[in-house]
């Protein structure tokens, strides 16, 4: 790997260094190399703005010069997969990616290398710990006190070394420490919760009075960490677990969905003073309860609140598309059209399809246990229920490997075909979660748009 990004590296290089910048000069290049690409384009961007979409070149490499691009922490993207990149000053940035292993594979070298490799190891560091940590969240408190505190000291010796070698500015720095300290920050804040879950043990009046210390040290209202993962999963720990505290042992699973995420948005409102931090909390909460909740009455009823305590009403909010698109799914309602195409890659009308009751259900040729595990239940529904028809999507892009996999799998009974324009069908139908099922009446109209495949009772959802 080394060696193939060596001469690359040199021509950054020393065309940097012969290059006199001056203070006004903000040049700055990227560039490698995607082994195994997923998607034939890079996505250079700054928190979730895309700045650039740098094409591969026939080699897989790629390049690019930015007249001006101002020092800090971008991402770059071979979707799905991304990682960051932090840009000093005119700092002239190569690296070797292997999409089949994306985070392992990954080197940088040329001007800004240091700070970035280190960046990437310790990132790597705290992965590798995340194969043992559920063990370690088993032990009684003084074992797990003890075994996360060797970890972080550890970790907190290899970044004091790196920091005095590199001698990297407070603004990198700023990342760097939050990569350690959250890390460790997310261990104490899970502990307790998957503890309980794992053990039947309630650990939390057995924690020290001190336990949760670290929370009064942190800035919630540094703009910098809002996009930041390990900033943004740590809030996520952290929020939940305060939200835990309040016990509702008659509500429905549902129900206790809905009051544990409203809890949360409250939290979050009274703890951020930044608006823009804020408002991308609160966005955060939305999403992660949008993808969860299939219920369109408490969808309703979430979304209330989050516009009441959001003040993010720019057309660009995506909450706001969802909620709206939510509305549209009600029942009764008639279901918005969108393209789908056969096996011979025809466009076919999605309402002529329509003639009969419909359970509409969706796969997609990355998760294999789930294209099979899906159509064994809706073979076994269409046995069961000859009053309905079942219409299978796959939502993958490439229509010649859909025709492959149709072609291995033996699926008689369901119509199956591909989504068009994926992106479109997941806007209009707001399709979160791949076990999404929509069942709809015989003249096309929604029965409910909301529910699983998987779900126990999804049956009586057909009487």
């Amino acid at each position: 790997m080394i060696r193939l990004l060596l001469p690359a590296c040199l021509v950054l290089l020393f065309g940097s260094c012969n290059k006199p910048f001056g203070n006004e000069d903000y040049t700055a290049f990227f560039g490698g190399e995607v082994s195994n690409p997923t998607s034939p384009y890079v996505l250079f961007c700054k928190d979730t703005q895309v700045i650039d979409t740098i094409m591969l070149r026939d080699d897989n490499t790629f390049f690019v010069k930015f007249d001006s691009l101002s020092p800090g922490l971008y991402t770059f993207k071979n979707e799905p997969e991304y990682q960051y990149v932090y840009f000093d000053k005119n700092d002239s940035i190569m690296v070797r990616i292997n999409a089949n292993d994306f985070d392992e594979s990954i080197v940088f070298c040329g001007r800004g290398e240091e700070k970035n490799n280190f960046l990437m190891e310790l990132y790597l560091k705290n992965e590798h710990e995340k194969k043992k940590i559920y063990d370690v969240f088993e032990y009684d408190y003084p074992h797990f006190k003890k075994n996360i505190d060797s970890a972080y000291a550890s970790k907190e010796k290899f970044y004091h070394s790196k920091k005095e070698s590199i001698q990297w500015n407070d603004d990198f720095d700023s990342y760097a420490k939050a990569m350690l300290d959250f890390n460790y920050y997310s261990k104490k804040e899970i502990y307790p919760v998957v503890h309980e879950m794992r053990t039947g043990v309630a650990m939390k009046r057995k924690l020290p009075g001190n336990y949760y210390a670290h929370r009064k040290t942190i800035n919630y209202n540094d703009a910098r960490l809002t996009e930041f993962s390990p900033y943004v999963k740590y809030l996520t720990y952290m929020l939940n677990n305060m939200a835990l505290q309040k016990d509702l042992p008659n509500a429905t699973e549902a129900d206790k969905s809905l009051e544990m995420h409203v809890r949360k948005m409250h939290i979050a409102d009274s703890l951020f003073q930044n608006r823009a931090i804020k408002n991308t909390i609160l966005n955060n909460i939305a999403f992660t309860y949008l993808l969860e909740d299939q219920n369109i009455v408490n969808n309703k009823k979430f979304l209330d609140q989050y516009h009441r305590l959001s003040t993010d009403k720019s057309k660009h909010n995506e909450i706001l598309k969802i909620g709206d698109a939510i509305q549209n799914l009600r029942e009764g309602n008639e279901l918005p059209t969108v393209g789908l195409v056969n096996l011979n890659n025809e466009q076919v009308d999605f309402k002529s399809l329509i003639h009969k009751k419909t359970v509409l259900f969706f796969w997609t040729r990355n998760l294999e246990s789930h294209v099979i595990a899906a159509h064994k239940i809706i073979l076994e529904l269409i046995r069961k229920h000859p009053d309905y028809q079942f219409i299978a999507i796959n939502v993958d892009r490439d229509q010649e490997e859909w025709r492959k996999d149709m072609a291995n799998y033996k699926f008689d009974g369901i119509q199956e075909y591909r989504a068009a324009d994926f992106e479109l069908m997941k806007e209009k139908w707001v399709i979160n979660k791949i076990h999404r099922t929509m069942i709809l009446n015989a003249d096309g109209t929604i029965n409910n748009a909301f529910v699983s495949l998987f779900d126990a009772k999804f049956e009586d959802h057909l009487r």
